[in-house]
Formats: structure tokens, C-alpha cells, sequence
């Protein structure tokens, strides 16, 4: 996220009568990793929740278009990503003997949509995110951190609408039991659960957030 993107979601909350501070971060970058952790300990003195939400992809193209940049880019983004951010958060947490990783997730980690093409990178990753926080899951366990996964479904964000069409949304949308796409909402207000007290002995988790599309 960039700092005036940062700003603006920090102020936003503020407003709402939150605490919170806005740091633009490279989260491919260790170093810049550890001063994040740095910075948020310096003003709250614990770390108690991660999201890993950075992800996505900007087109769908067949395997033979996709170069090894694309590739390592769009894998990258959305595995690594996960890895570096969980590692950086990792040893404040197991000091603390709490704390909750939740890892973003996709239908497209699941199984391929049957209703619009798939992008094998972006899905490859998201298959990755999945094991990745059941391993994590298992190894933190023990100092009482938990590790779960959300997999929304295809979500009407303004990414979303950006790479697929107006025809391929509508009919993504009538073939799913719900007969209706994903919200934003709706996968954030899974994740202030798994958050909360209240999912303290969930973890290795995937959540699917689809309106039925994978079960």
C-alpha cells in the first residue's frame, strides 16, 4: 500500500474513534518489513493481528502468454508476500504467546471457477496461501498464535471490475447457488472473527466467502 493510501485508511478509522497510523510499506522487502514491525511496536508495544490482503492480478491470459516475469510477479505478490509479513510478525507474537494470521485467501486456490476463465498464476498462489497457513497453523500452535485462510469468491471490488466485463460478472453471479457476487463486507467481517476471542481454538482454517460458487 502506498503512504497516501495508508493515510487515508488511518484517518478513516480514526474518524470512526480508532487508533491507528498510516506507513506506506513494500511488503516484497524484508527491510522494509521490520521497520513496519518496528514502527507499530514503538506505538502499541504488541502485535496481535495480521492480514495478509496484499494480491491480485491485472489480466487473464493462456499459459503460453504468461512469461516467467509474469509469473514470478503475480506469484510474488500474493504467496511471498504472505510468507515475509507472517515471518516479520512471527517473533513478536510467540514472545507474547498469542496472536492471529489471517491470510487472504481465494476461491480460485480451491478449484477453477466453471463459470469464467481462471488465472493459473494468481490460482496457483492462492492454492499455496492455503497450505501454507495449514503448515503455519501446526507450527505456531503452540504458542497459542492461530493461522486460518479466507477464500472469497469472485467480490465486486473495483480490481474485480477492472480485469472481468460487465457480462462475465452478471453471469459469474446467476450460476452460484446465492445468485449473487461477494461484497468486501462479507469477508471482512469473517476476518474480525477470526480476530476475536471467540475463534480461539480455530486455526489451519479455510473459509470459503462464496455465495456456494466451490464447496
Amino acid at each position: 500500500m502506498d503512504a497516501a493510501a495508508a493515510d487515508h485508511v488511518a484517518e478513516s478509522i480514526s474518524r470512526a474513534g480508532g487508533d491507528a497510523i498510516g506507513i506506506g510499506t513494500d511488503v516484497l522487502r524484508s527491510d522494509a518489513l521490520a521497520a513496519l514491525v518496528s514502527a507499530v511496536l514503538g506505538k502499541w508495544g504488541a502485535i496481535d493481528v495480521l492480514v495478509n490482503a496484499a494480491g491480485g492480478f491485472h489480466k487473464i491470459v493462456p499459459i503460453v502468454e504468461i512469461t516467467d516475469e509474469e509469473w514470478d510477479r503475480v506469484v510474488a505478490l500474493n504467496l511471498k508476500t504472505t510468507f515475509l509479513c507472517a515471518r516479520a510478525v512471527v517473533p513478536t507474537m510467540t514472545a507474547q504467546k498469542r496472536g492471529r494470521i489471517i491470510n487472504i485467501a481465494s476461491q480460485a486456490g480451491i478449484a477453477p471457477n466453471p463459470h469464467a476463465p481462471s488465472y493459473l498464476p494468481y490460482g496457483a498462489a492462492k492454492a499455496g496461501v492455503i497450505g501454507f497457513t495449514k503448515l503455519l497453523a501446526r507450527d505456531l500452535g503452540p504458542y497459542g498464535i492461530t493461522v486460518n485462510a479466507i477464500s472469497p469468491g469472485t467480490t465486486a471490488t473495483a480490481r474485480v471490475r477492472s480485469v472481468r466485463d460487465h457480462e462475465s460478472l452478471t453471469k459469474i453471479a446467476s450460476l452460484n447457488p446465492m445468485r449473487s457476487l461477494v461484497e468486501p463486507e462479507d469477508s471482512t467481517a469473517v476476518a474480525v472473527f477470526l480476530a476475536s476471542e471467540d475463534a480461539r481454538y480455530i486455526t489451519g482454517a479455510n473459509i470459503n466467502v462464496n455465495a456456494g460458487a466451490v464447496m
